[in-house]
């Protein structure tokens, strides 16, 4: 981090570190939830947890992925138009407590009631500190580091999805799944506390710039957007038989038609200065999609895959450290089956390794591997942010849209790592070495580091000011689909018998959108020098 803070000292604003923590605590939250959220399904409900079958619970992951970022669109409208951002940020950093906190509770209803809570409350969050982010760099003393600026205030999110894993391991494996739930909540009341404490810092970008002739109304959007919206879902859900996958599936796609034509008629309505960029933001945000139902399956698929695939057996002397601090997970070989983990764990595992019977292995917790990829964030931002400063010197730094496209391929090789893993377990006879998946998180990282920070930089960059925030909301909408799509294709993971096949799956279909990308390049890097920015 040493060189990105040696820059910032000098060249970022003080209100950078106020939303870099506020949004730390915010995902600290955000992903310790999700970190332990597919477990937790699949969990016995006599062990604490829902008892939903495989196919149910991708269904309700992917679901939930897809509307969190989905809400955005409303959260970034009624900010630019209503709100502004920081009452918005309060009123989304509440509910999402609230939601925590519902989940925390042992019932189906608090479930599904503290699931929604959490989805209306990062709509509200999620678009509005990120508009504020860009907002605090259009001024010339700090414009030039503006995309710096989003990789720094990317490292708060990822130091927070770090940290976030431990304290689910622990309250989990102590205390139960619901003290675990109850931690994000109270994560989040923290970030909370932090933003109101810092908030002078950051009055100064909370600006609601005025709407232009011709732009929709609030009521109209309102009206012709978000009922639709509802109403489409509903159509969808009801509609005879699945056209994708689940009534689930289908009542979302359904759902995200009115939006994804409200962003289109933005494109057909605006005016001459703001068509370009706006049509190049929506460009980028079709190929970004399939960035994130690749990357979003570390929540399912590959959490699913250190479950049961990986080697997780402790050392001696890390296991005694482990157990002493309640961070090490239990598997006990009962000779029989009434201990579903352990039976499970025990499948693949070579047979001079299964213990004894009534003997136990101490192994890292499932969550704990969430921490790999925003480890591997917090380490690599400081040397990616120096690779850009050291090719600026040079002025060969790559514009915003080619470093988003080096990201996707970077992102796709990620997926031939996994390959490999399966390989190396003889086709899942045996388990693969944790090392698999650091190296794969490992590289789907520096894809992730060139692709999203760049992507919420590019939109401060292209937005007309009177809409930032609605962009943002649409950039989070391209997020929403392709975490979506993650739950679908986390989903096939089951039906493919042979697991290289899922993963060169997720390898074409990323490269299929790096290409993509690539052949518009030209066009988009026009469109960033008429705007005199890079």
């Amino acid at each position: 981090m040493s060189n990105a803070t040696t820059v910032s000292a000098a060249k970022h604003p003080k209100g950078l570190y106020v939303l870099f923590f506020t949004e730390m605590w915010e995902r600290f939250g955000y992903y310790l939830m999700l970190g332990i959220f597919s477990l937790y399904m699949i969990d016995g409900w006599e062990n604490g947890g829902m008892g939903f079958s495989s196919l149910k619970k991708s269904d309700i992951y992917g679901t939930y992925i897809g509307l969190v970022y989905l809400t955005p669109f409303i959260g970034g409208l009624l900010a630019d138009r209503i709100l502004g951002y920081r009452k918005s940020i309060f009123a989304g950093g509440l509910l999402m407590a609230a939601g925590y906190l519902c989940l925390a509770v042992h019932d189906t209803t608090a479930f599904f009631v503290g699931l929604l809570l959490i989805i209306l409350g990062n709509g509200m969050f999620k678009p509005n500190i990120s508009t504020l982010v860009g907002n605090l760099y259009n001024n010339d003393t700090y414009r030039a580091n503006k995309d710096a600026g989003f990789n720094i205030f990317y490292m708060g999110i990822n130091i927070g999805a770090f940290i976030c894993n431990f304290v689910a391991a622990y309250m989990r494996i102590n205390y139960g799944w619901g003290y675990a739930f109850a931690a994000a909540g109270v994560g989040m009341l923290i970030g909370i506390v932090v933003f109101a404490s810092g908030t002078k810092h950051v009055k100064e970008a909370d600006v609601i710039k005025p709407t232009q002739p011709g732009d929709m109304s609030t009521g109209k959007i309102m009206l012709t957007v978000l009922l639709p919206m509802f109403v489409f879902g509903l159509l969808g859900y009801l509609i005879p038989g699945n056209l994708f996958g689940t009534d689930t599936n289908d009542a979302f796609i359904f759902g995200c038609l009115p939006v994804i034509s409200f962003f289109v008629y933005l494109y057909v309505k605006a005016n001459q200065e703001d068509k370009r960029p706006i049509g190049a933001l929506l460009a980028v945000y079709t190929c970004i999609i399939v960035f994130w139902a690749v990357f979003h399956q570390n929540g399912d698929a590959l959490t699913i895959w250190a479950e049961d695939y990986t080697d997780r057996e402790m050392t001696s002397g890390v296991s005694n450290v482990a157990n002493g601090i309640g961070m090490a997970q239990t598997v006990t070989n009962d000779g029989a089956t009434t201990d579903e983990k352990s039976a499970k764990y025990f499948e693949n595992l070579p047979a001079d390794r299964v213990p004894a019977q009534g003997s136990s292995l101490k192994l890292y917790s499932t969550e704990l591997y969430q921490s790999i990829n925003p480890f591997w964030v917090v380490v690599l931002t400081p040397v990616i942010v120096g690779f850009w400063g050291f090719m600026r010197s040079r002025k060969k730094e790559p514009s915003t849209p080619a470093k988003i496209t080096i990201g996707l391929v970077i992102t796709a090789l990620s997926a031939l790592v996994m390959v490999g893993a399966v390989m190396a377990t003889n086709h899942l006879e045996s388990k693969a070495s944790s090392m698999w998946l650091i190296g794969a998180y490992g590289v789907i990282t520096i894809g992730e580091l060139c692709l999203s920070p760049m992507g919420l930089s590019l939109v401060s960059k292209l937005s007309p000011p009177r809409i930032t925030a609605l962009m943002m909301g649409g950039f989070f909408l391209s997020t929403s689909l392709g975490n979506k799509l993650s739950g679908v294709l986390s989903g096939m993971w089951e039906g493919f018998e042979n697991k290289t096949h899922f993963f060169l799956m997720n390898f074409a279909l990323v490269m299929a959108a790096a290409v993509m990308l690539f052949l518009m390049l030209r066009w988009l890097n026009s469109i960033m020098r008429e705007k005199n920015i890079y």
